[in-house]
């Protein structure tokens, strides 16, 4: 079985890496797709921006301007986890986020869905692949956020929110932010850092912080070091990862993600829990709003003895804006 698996990630990356090699084109649907598929969109892409707008014309009042840029989305997807001796699963997801720059431009309201204290541990997220049972659709939050108007360049760019997780009984919660770029001397190499404390009524405390430290290889190649640690009241451990990237442009529609990651727990008796190798290809297959994911993984877990298991994630994408932005490869 291990022996097929691995012939058969090997044969879909050689196939979407050839084909993303092919003429260039603005979309892999047929044209009677198309002409479903555009009309959809432009018409949930418009909702989505008038809705949030009216909303923000409501709460900004007098201080409202149509002409600001608002960055609200929604996102459907649909995937299919298999993981070796655990089985195949499937999901539908809705994520969204309704940015609302009311009052004036540094106190936005936002409501969105999936905030990053409601998505498990990092062993949960560092690999993308959330399971269906560590979803949780009711952390949608609505709150209110200030932000500082400082370049992370020159200082440090901070950020303050309070608001409620929309589930009941209503779940408060605070959180404080804080971000900083450096140019490393006068090299290609940037250090990057996120920090984010957070309290909430129902989960109590958690901390994180994020160290990137990268440079550019070539006009479509970026190599990225990333550290991770966090902590978590309502699971009271210290946790860490340790990733390593390699994102390489194929060209406009297409792109690959290597990593290599280490994750791990505990202060008093650090050990590592998880090593796994990953290739993410991603797939602009739609002018920008329908994208594909195929992330095989080989995975070795301390809760196995660290023997070999694969991994495999299918996942297909729809972005809804007024505006096409045609970077959502996150690379």
């Amino acid at each position: 079985m291990k022996q097929f698996f691995a012939l058969l990630c090997l044969g879909t990356l050689t196939l979407v890496t050839s084909q993303a090699y092919a003429e260039e084109e603005t979309s892999d649907l047929p044209d009677w797709a198309e002409e479903q598929v555009e009309p959809f969109r432009a018409s949930v892409g418009n909702w989505v921006d008038n809705t949030s707008r009216n909303i923000d014309s409501f709460f900004g009042g007098e201080y409202y301007n149509n002409s600001v840029n608002n960055e609200s989305y929604l996102r459907l997807g649909q995937e299919i986890d298999w993981m070796e001796g655990e089985g195949v699963g499937g999901d539908v997801s809705v994520r969204y986020r309704i940015d609302l720059p009311t009052t004036e431009e540094r106190l936005r309201l936002v409501i969105e869905s999936d905030p990053e204290e409601s998505q498990g541990t990092l062993a949960d997220q560092g690999s993308g692949r959330l399971y269906n049972d560590q979803r949780d659709r009711r952390n949608s939050t609505f709150g209110l956020d200030w932000l500082e108007s400082r370049d992370k360049r020159e200082n440090w760019s901070n950020r303050i929110g309070a608001g409620v997780r929309l589930r009941l009984p209503l779940d408060p919660y605070v959180r404080f932010t804080s971000e900083r770029l450096w140019d490393i001397g006068d090299g290609p190499w940037q250090l990057e850092s996120f920090n984010r404390l957070s309290w909430f009524n129902n989960e109590g405390y958690s901390a994180r912080t994020e160290w990137d430290i990268g440079r550019p290889l070539s006009e479509n190649r970026h190599l990225r070091f990333i550290t991770n640690v966090q902590w978590r009241e309502e699971e009271d451990t210290l946790e860490y990862s340790e990733i390593a990237e390699l994102n390489q442009r194929l060209n406009k529609r297409s792109a690959l993600r290597y990593s290599a990651i280490a994750i791990g727990e505990s202060v008093s008796n650090p050990r590592i829990t998880n090593y796994y190798l990953q290739t993410r290809y991603r797939r602009d297959v739609h002018k920008g709003i329908l994208f594909a994911d195929v992330i095989p993984e080989l995975h070795f877990q301390r809760e196995v003895s660290y023997d070999p298991r694969w991994a495999m994630t299918l996942r297909l994408e729809m972005y809804f804006q007024r505006e096409i932005n045609r970077d959502y490869f996150g690379f």
